[in-house]
């Protein structure tokens, strides 16, 4: 396949590898001084499989799947990962302390100015340390970044972050109500009534609401129209305390169990990394899986298997905690890129 910006010459065009070669270079120094960053901080680089037994398990995440071809000509399904999160959690359950992987991840169905089918997800995990220390990390990182691209501004489409600025700490109940003017938290005091509770408010608040929306699809409308194109501006955002129905593999907070010990980075309206308190309670995570994998399937008519290795591994892992950050997405920011191909060396 021709690799082409839309409107452009071919990549591969001297003149048009020439423009782009600024950008290339920045990532390739921002992403030594984030390996630098890691380095100092006695993390351990890793490097797990690409493919593997199961990709994920999010409901809305699409991979691409193969066969494995035995000598004996069996065949069994695989998968290219969504993430390397499975793969790394069972190393902490095998001992290590601190681990980095730059993976380089697939998502199918995913094509536009920030997403791309094959990217690449710096992600890293403290075992027996709190995941406020991830926050920490993100700052430095912002901070380094900023450094190796010699900037003092991270852009996207007119909105621009101060990578040096202290980031904001904020709940998403506390965005909901400042952003939407919607009590989330009181929406789910509803019981039964939660999803008729917060799609009310949302369409008080000029949210189209469809017949057949969850209320996990109205709670990621109201994220997306409202507040997400709010966040980060100016100085990071740390969007923190995602509702327990959202907690994906994080657990819940032991202050209020109606959230969850997650959290994401916002710089300039752009979603930038997704970190957690992990959950290592096996049982729950298989519910929460299985959850999602139901609803995968009556969404799209398919599901992936669970990987029943990354469920056993979960008895012996320790209280960790972890996060994933997008580095083409960091590369954009940092060199005021307006599409995410023009920070790829090939893009496919």
């Amino acid at each position: 396949m021709t690799q082409r910006i839309p409107g452009s010459s071919p990549l591969w065009t001297p003149h048009v590898h020439a423009d782009r070669r600024p950008l290339l270079l920045a990532r390739a120094r921002i992403t030594a001084a984030l390996r630098a960053f890691f380095a100092a901080n006695d993390f351990v680089e890793v490097e797990t499989g690409a493919l593997q037994v199961s990709p994920g398990n999010e409901t809305h995440l699409h991979a691409f799947a193969t066969a494995l071809l035995a000598p004996d000509g069996a065949t069994s399904p695989r998968y290219l990962r969504t993430s390397p999160e499975f793969a790394c959690k069972k190393l902490l359950a095998a001992g290590e302390r601190r681990i980095v992987e730059f993976a380089r991840v697939y998502r199918n169905r995913e094509r536009g100015a920030l997403h791309t089918p094959e990217f690449t997800l710096v992600e890293w995990y403290r075992a027996g340390e709190p995941y406020t220390a991830l926050m920490a990390d993100c700052a430095a990182i912002l901070r380094a970044a900023a450094q190796a691209a010699a900037t003092r501004q991270f852009s996207f489409r007119g909105r621009s972050c101060d990578p040096f600025a202290e980031p904001e700490r904020l709940s998403v109940a506390q965005a909901f109500a400042r952003f939407s003017g919607i009590d989330l938290l009181a929406t789910l005091a509803e019981g039964q009534g939660q999803r008729e509770s917060l799609a009310a408010a949302a369409r008080a608040a000029g949210i189209r609401i469809a017949a057949d929306d969850s209320w996990a699809d109205i709670f990621s409308r109201v994220l997306v129209e409202c507040i997400e194109p709010k966040l980060g501006i100016g100085r990071p955002t740390i969007l923190d305390q995602y509702p327990a129905g959202q907690a994906a593999l994080a657990r819940s907070s032991p202050v209020d169990p109606r959230v969850a010990e997650r959290f994401e980075l916002y710089v300039g309206g752009v979603e930038l990394a997704n970190g957690f308190a992990e959950l290592t309670d096996a049982a729950e995570q298989r519910r929460r899986l299985e959850c999602e994998m139901a609803e995968k399937e009556r969404r799209y008519g398919e599901r992936y298997p669970l990987d029943e290795d990354f469920l056993a591994a979960l008895g012996h892992m320790p209280d960790a905690c972890g996060i994933a950050l997008g580095l083409d997405r960091l590369v954009m920011l940092a060199t005021g890129a307006g599409r995410i191909d023009q920070v790829l060396w090939a893009p496919g």
